[in-house]
């Protein structure tokens, strides 16, 4: 007899089967018991009849408790009125491991009692199908960035200088000298890109905002292309290909994890139309003030979520607002060339109130201009030495963006909170467990 996943009960239909799994739920009445299962790779229902079965193995099923893990051996069954498709008729059950008293029943629960015992809520369905999603998203990520023909570049998570502002850095003591959680990868890619022509980092990032917000986290993944020969225009094209491509990669590979979600795909599929609208920072401002709803909103602002929210609904779809003002903007960033109050850089705001998943620029190529940024910045210049030598042998026009894989999640999955995107998130006041 063959031992299976449940996720391929599909190509075992009328055979008999074996499968190791957990119970996450039951109920019986009669001469009937219906055992909720999981392995991992999917949920389905074991179905269990008393005249099909020794008294033993029936009294069994009655009386199993929840998360206890077992082996089940039974026929494999249609079943159109799941999710799944399948379920398992059982002749026998084997108990692997009992479990008593399991603190998540099938009541409802309050978030903060649910994130104590997340190592325990990552069982949930609901969990099981974002995390799916998650793996999906990182899969198609390096199938993208290979058939473009980038290298994987890891940058360090310790590093002795500050990208994207000195404010939210983790501070360490490294061997007597002063080191820090790095707060993006994207200088190190940038060397890569000088290397080896297109490179993406992949990795944890941190950044130390006392920020409470559906849409923030202490610490989390970001993927940084870096590209050598490449000015802004052709790199937004670049980023409304990968998102295209993530968002098609889910419809095609997640089927059911989005049906466990009630995820509209209908609505996904529209996010795959290229290309993306765009619109100047200056117009976006504009759009803004003469909505109403944004009473004393002036140029020179960063945008919240109210303003990036009302603007990817405007639009409807994915949509890039361009060249931000230079004061709040990190210190690498191209100058316009016709402008000195805005950078050549871009924002991609996502629809359904997610708002920022990508922020990109063309980078500056002239040493001298960013050793005046640096300094502007308050910076250390003996710290970006090794950045300023990209400048110094053999500059090229360059561009890069960073995706937070995290809030990528949110807005595929349609979750409310970013915490649910991440197996174990550290946020303001949490890191346990």
């Amino acid at each position: 007899m063959q031992t299976i996943s449940i996720i391929d009960a599909k190509d075992h239909v009328d055979e008999q089967v074996r499968i190791g799994a957990w119970l996450t739920n039951k109920r019986s009445s009669g001469k009937i018991a219906f055992l909720q299962l999981r392995d991992g790779s999917a949920y389905f229902q074991g179905v269990v009849l008393k005249n099909n079965v020794s008294p033993e193995v029936f009294a069994l099923a009655k009386g199993l408790k929840q998360e206890t893990s077992l082996y089940v051996t039974g026929t494999i069954h249609a079943d159109e009125r799941s999710h799944f498709g399948y379920e398992i008729a059982v002749d026998d059950i084997e108990v692997v491991g009992e479990s008593e008293d399991y603190p998540i029943t099938p009541k409802e629960h309050g978030t903060d009692f649910l994130m104590d015992h997340r190592h325990l809520w990552l069982r949930s369905q609901k969990q099981f199908a974002i995390m799916k999603i998650r793996n999906e998203i990182i899969r198609a990520t390096y199938e993208f960035f290979n058939k473009e023909g980038f290298t994987k570049l890891d940058s360090p998570i310790l590093t002795g200088s500050a990208p994207e502002g000195t404010t939210d850095l983790f501070h360490t003591e490294y061997f007597g000298r002063d080191a820090y959680l790095s707060q993006s990868g994207q200088l190190y890619a940038e060397a890569g890109a000088m290397a080896y022509g297109k490179v993406f980092t992949f990795g944890p990032v941190f950044r130390a905002e006392k920020s409470k917000t559906r849409r923030h986290l202490i610490e989390f993944w970001m993927v940084e292309p870096e590209m050598a020969f490449m000015h802004q225009e052709e790199s937004l094209e670049l980023q409304e290909r990968y998102i295209a491509f993530l968002v098609q990669s889910v419809l095609d590979h997640c089927d059911y994890p989005l049906t466990i979600l009630g995820r509209d795909k209908d609505v996904l599929r529209r996010y795959t139309e290229l290309p993306y609208p765009r619109v100047t920072y200056d117009d976006a401002i504009k759009l803004l003030q003469e909505s109403g709803e944004f009473d004393g909103l002036e140029w020179g602002v960063d945008f919240g979520s109210p303003e990036e929210t009302y603007l990817a609904e405007h639009f409807n779809k994915p949509v890039f607002v361009l060249n931000y003002p230079k004061a709040i903007k990190p210190f690498y960033m191209k100058p316009h060339p016709t402008r000195d109050d805005v950078v050549i850089c871009a924002d991609l705001l996502a629809p359904e109130g997610y708002g920022e998943i990508i922020g990109g620029s063309e980078r500056a190529t002239d040493v001298h201009y960013l050793e005046e940024q640096i300094k502007q910045a308050g910076l250390n210049m003996d710290d970006y030495q090794w950045y300023l030598d990209l400048r110094r042998y053999g500059s090229v026009p360059h561009s890069g963006f960073g995706l937070g894989l995290e809030r990528m999640i949110t807005w595929i999955t349609g979750e409310s909170h970013i915490r649910e995107s991440i197996p174990f998130p550290r946020m303001l006041n949490r890191i346990y467990p």
